[in-house]
């Protein structure tokens, strides 16, 4: 069965009936619009979207690991504002000969991931498409606290990452070789692992300013350097090459640290705090911050690739 034959809301129901409900949901699909309790009285918002053949394919990846992917691209930006993540709308735009099996398991995807936030779906809209898209907006709470944005850096400042960086790009070109494994990088690529817990952590121990790495570390710490108004240097030393990274590098013949540096979709976070700070457990220094415009990396410029642009 399609789901041209299942019908708009026939596949509606199928996808609400999957759905759990978060703590701050008070009222969720099935009306006009949801109602998401907002304690502190400011909300988060971001949208991103994916589109087939752009950002994921389904011979590459499971519709769980697309609908992980979705989530997990709006929740890390949340985080990345200090904020906890509280709810997501998701627009899905489908072929109608598409199985609404497919559909389902992106569902489920998409309410695990939130799920690790204690975040749920609370609704979204669905319409025909040739193009598979899926939209996602995601909301959040500050609880308090200042939003951490990008552009409060100050030179002196030490700039340090939660998550890992890399891995996603690794399995991406794996994928596109025609390999399947090492499996631990391809299955970072299909569904990444978020440090979502550390985004308030960093707010918390005053962080100056962050953003998750979603189009590749130079890129975005790029946009705090332009946003804050100052220089940013990245040292290679501190990151270590895992042996997976650096095995399928040698027999890719492949840089790893194109991957470390310019590879995106891992979601991790990088955040600058002021010098003196005892890092709060889980983020490793990788570089500073100082007067100046730009990014280098070990004190010159990089002349690799710096991330993903979609227009470039």
């Amino acid at each position: 069965m399609s789901i041209a034959e299942t019908g708009e809301f026939g596949l509606i129901a199928r996808i609400v009936a999957r759905l759990d409900a978060g703590p701050a949901t008070l009222l969720g699909p099935g009306d006009d619009g949801a109602v998401i309790a907002a304690p502190d009285g400011r909300v988060v918002a971001s949208t991103d979207v994916l589109v087939e053949g752009r950002h994921f394919r389904r011979d590459w990846s499971a519709a769980a690991d697309i609908g992980h992917r979705a989530a997990a691209a709006n929740l890390a930006d949340i985080a990345a504002m200090g904020a906890k993540p509280t709810a997501l709308l998701v627009a899905l735009c489908v072929p109608p000969d598409l199985d609404p099996a497919w559909a389902e398991e992106l569902a489920d995807g998409l309410s695990a991931e939130a799920a690790l936030v204690e975040a749920s779906v609370v609704g979204g809209d669905m319409s025909a498409s040739p193009t598979l898209t899926v939209s996602v907006t995601a909301l959040g709470d500050l609880q308090n606290q200042n939003p951490v944005v990008r552009g409060g850096a100050q030179p002196g400042d030490v700039i340090a990452l939660a998550g890992r960086v890399g891995f996603a790009a690794a399995g991406y070109t794996v994928l596109s070789r025609g390999f399947r494994t090492p499996k631990l990088l391809v299955e970072a690529y299909r569904r990444p692992s978020v440090p979502y817990a550390q985004g308030p952590i960093a707010a918390r121990h005053g962080a100056t300013s962050m953003i998750d790495v979603s189009d590749g570390l130079l890129q975005d710490v790029g946009h705090i350097a332009t946003a804050s108004v100052v220089g940013v240097d990245i040292h290679t030393d501190g990151f270590d090459v895992p042996a997976p990274m650096r095995d399928a590098a040698a027999a890719l013949g492949v840089d790893p640290y194109v991957w470390l540096l310019a590879g995106g979709d891992d979601h991790a976070l990088v955040a600058t705090f002021p010098p003196g700070v005892t890092l709060p457990e889980g983020w490793q220094r990788i570089g500073s911050v100082h007067e100046g415009t730009g990014v280098t990396v070990d004190r010159k410029p990089w002349t690799g690739g710096t991330g993903w642009d979609h227009f470039r």
